[in-house]
């Protein structure tokens, strides 16, 4: 493993939260920077512990067996006894279905 230190730089860290479209101060960007940095940081320690080579990768800490699993529930179907309460506390409806804003957004370039 490289074991030169990386780091996210100031420029990375900008052009990531201008994709991100955050709206950082100075305090919270400086805070954020340090928190990955340290992130980055833990990580690169964990992937420098050498591992026998007979141990498989895993993508789970547990096994996922049957006899450490709860038993999978069954799913059942019902009718909502009162639906039109639930319509009517809608702020907007269009035949019986709820009218939910759109979400503003911009495009990515």
């Amino acid at each position: 493993m490289n074991t030169k230190k990386q780091e996210i730089t100031q420029e990375t860290f900008d052009h990531l939260v201008e994709l991100a479209a955050l709206e950082l101060n100075d305090e919270e960007a400086s805070y954020l920077l340090a928190e990955l940095n340290n992130q980055l940081s833990a990580v690169r320690e964990l992937a420098s512990i050498e591992l026998p080579a007979d141990i498989p990768a895993a993508s789970h800490g547990v096994p996922y067996t049957e006899e450490n699993s709860p038993p999978l529930r069954n799913d059942y179907i019902s009718g909502c006894e009162d639906a039109d309460a639930i319509i009517e506390q809608a702020p907007e409806t269009k035949n019986r279905y709820i009218i939910v804003p759109d979400i503003p957004h911009t495009s990515l370039e």
